[in-house]
This record gives structure tokens, C-alpha cells and sequence, in this order.
């Protein structure tokens, strides 16, 4: 018996994305919707990125990718909730939202824009990724320069972000 052997030590689990959505899986699977391709334990944005690398013949599953399933069942784990934005630059500051979605998009089909309601004296804007929605705000914050931010966590089992961006008058 080996000294370690008697000491019964467990150690957390990781917080990987592979523990977050279970073991990889065989073969190639395509979403059903957006149309990205889950190869090699990643999601990808295409059949064309994944076919020069594809050597043999993998057999192809359609299902609904994370991000299109959370989409569909009303689910987001990031909400921004922008208060007091000038209407002179709502516009503007609608335009950064939509593109910093889109590049993020480019890089990873899973980080989404979900939605941007607009209501009368509020933005409430959701994603997929709550570190996308962190650095959205940052970038609201880096952007337009009176402005403080207050994030809030959801309790422990979920991975929920709410932020409030508030912009101060001149």
C-alpha cells in the first residue's frame, strides 16, 4: 500500500468547457439552425473550415448547438440593462452593440447576441456568454466615458451575469 493510498482526497471538478457540456463526441455534428459544425471537441463556423481537415468519413448528427438551443428556449446567461443613454448617441451606442455581437460572433459561433429590447428609458440587452455581456460593458464603459457599471451574480448552479451600465449627466 502506498502512503497516498490511505488519505481519501477528492478534488473539485473542473470548470472546462468540456465538463460544462459533457465528454466530446464521435464523429462530426452539425446544428440544425445556424448551420456550425461540432468537430474535434469545438464548434466551428462551417462545413468549409472543417472539411480540408476532415480525412475520413465521420458520420454527421443534426441537432441544435448551445447557443441555438438557448436561443429557442428563452435562455441567456449575460443581461445588460443600459440606463440613461443620451438619445443623441442611442443610435451610436445601438451600432457598437450589434458589432461587437457580430465580431464576437466571427470568433466564436457560440458567443450570441441574443436580443436588444429598447424601452423608453432602458436598453436590455442579452447573450449567450456571460463573459461576452462583461465585455460588452467594458466596452460601453471604454467608449462613452460617463458611465459606471454595477455587475451582479446569480446564486451558485448558474452561470447568470446581470449588469447594469447607468450613463451620468454632463
Amino acid at each position: 500500500m502506498k502512503r497516498w493510498d490511505k488519505y481519501k482526497i477528492e478534488l473539485p471538478k473542473s470548470r472546462h468547457e468540456a465538463e460544462e457540456f459533457g465528454r466530446g463526441k464521435k464523429g462530426m455534428v452539425m446544428c440544425k439552425e445556424c448551420r456550425s459544425v461540432y468537430y474535434k471537441k469545438s464548434w466551428r463556423h462551417g462545413w468549409e473550415e472543417v472539411k480540408p481537415k476532415a480525412d475520413k468519413d465521420y458520420p454527421v448528427k443534426f441537432v441544435l448547438c448551445p447557443a441555438c438551443a438557448m436561443v429557442k428556449n428563452k435562455q441567456f446567461e449575460g443581461e445588460l440593462k443600459i440606463i440613461g443613454a443620451p438619445e443623441t448617441r442611442r443610435k451610436e451606442l445601438i451600432n457598437l452593440i450589434k458589432n461587437f455581437g457580430k465580431r464576437a460572433y466571427e470568433r466564436d459561433p457560440l458567443d450570441r447576441l441574443i436580443e436588444i429590447q429598447e424601452k423608453s428609458s432602458a436598453l436590455l440587452v442579452t447573450t449567450t456568454e456571460n463573459q461576452l455581456a462583461q465585455k460588452l460593458a467594458r466596452k460601453i464603459k471604454d467608449a462613452f466615458k460617463r458611465v459606471k457599471t454595477k455587475t451582479s451574480y446569480s446564486p451558485e448552479p448558474s452561470d447568470v451575469v446581470y449588469i447594469e451600465v447607468v450613463f451620468e449627466l454632463p
